[in-house]
């Protein structure tokens, strides 16, 4: 399975945006998707403090992670895929 995926630096944080939701979408299973993408991401070398799921919920971009950067991605920023990561 291949998931498209941002890995961006801002203010000094490296941080990882996933283009992935939990099938349940549940917020216990989105934790466990996230927390298997960021361990993913780190063994293909990339630097990842913080991360999100980005998918469309009721006809919108929703992110589910860690608090600041999923307020951050809210209201700054705009999906823009930089990686593809194979899981």
């Amino acid at each position: 399975m291949t998931i498209r995926m941002a890995h961006l630096r801002e203010q000094g944080i490296d941080f990882a945006v996933f283009e992935a939701d939990a099938p349940s979408h549940t917020d216990a299973d989105r934790k466990r998707a996230l927390a298997q993408l960021m361990a993913a991401a780190r063994e293909q070398g990339l630097n990842v403090e913080k991360a999100a799921l980005a998918f469309t919920e009721y006809g919108s971009t929703t992110y589910f992670g860690t608090p600041d950067l999923v307020r951050f991605l809210s209201t700054n920023w705009i999906p823009s895929w930089t990686h593809q990561l194979s899981i």
